[in-house]
Parts: structure tokens; C-alpha cells; sequence
């Protein structure tokens, strides 16, 4: 049987970073944008907790970071629809070649 070490986590975030910004600069709707660095914030994530437990010991500072990190996206997140609503009232559309006077 196959032990799951900490490259397994480090390749996991690395495949969910890259997934993540292929897909933001790939796409042209803003909310898929938008999920895709919530996906890249997620790889991120699982790096900081894989760190925290194979190489930091006890201390968990993985893990406060994480949360703190989770906490900002969710933040920028709530921000970043907020401003997609106003902008959406205005021009109608959701893609992003309409948002070029920003």
C-alpha cells in the first residue's frame, strides 16, 4: 500500500494553482474568473497546510494561515460580486471585453 506523503499535497495544489490561472486567463466570463482564483487560493491553501503538517511541527501555523488566507477570499470574493453587480446593471453582460473603461 502507498503512503500519501507531502509531494502528493504539493502536486495536488500545484495542479489546482495551475488549473486555477489557465481557467482565469483563458475565459472571458467574469464569474469564471472569479472561481477560478478561489481555485487557485485553494491550491494555495493545501500547500500552507501540507507545509504546516509534514514540516512544522506542532505549532499549526499552516493552519492559521490558512484560515486567515480563506478568510481574504471570501472577503474579495464578496467585494469583487459586489462590483460585478453595479457593472452588470450598467453595460448588461457578463463578459469581459465589455469592461474595457475600467
Amino acid at each position: 500500500m502507498m503512503d500519501i506523503g507531502l509531494y502528493h499535497y504539493l502536486f495536488m495544489g500545484l495542479f489546482l494553482f495551475i488549473l486555477g490561472l489557465s481557467g482565469s486567463i483563458l475565459c472571458s466570463n467574469i464569474i469564471k474568473i472569479l472561481i477560478c482564483i478561489e481555485i487557485m487560493l485553494t491550491g494555495i491553501n493545501i500547500n500552507f497546510v501540507s507545509f504546516s503538517k509534514f514540516c512544522g511541527g506542532i505549532d499549526g501555523s499552516g493552519y492559521v494561515i490558512t484560515l486567515f488566507y480563506t478568510g481574504i477570499g471570501a472577503v474579495e470574493l464578496a467585494v469583487a460580486l459586489y462590483i460585478f453587480y453595479f457593472m452588470y446593471t450598467k453595460k448588461q453582460s457578463s463578459k469581459l471585453e465589455k469592461y474595457g473603461d475600467l
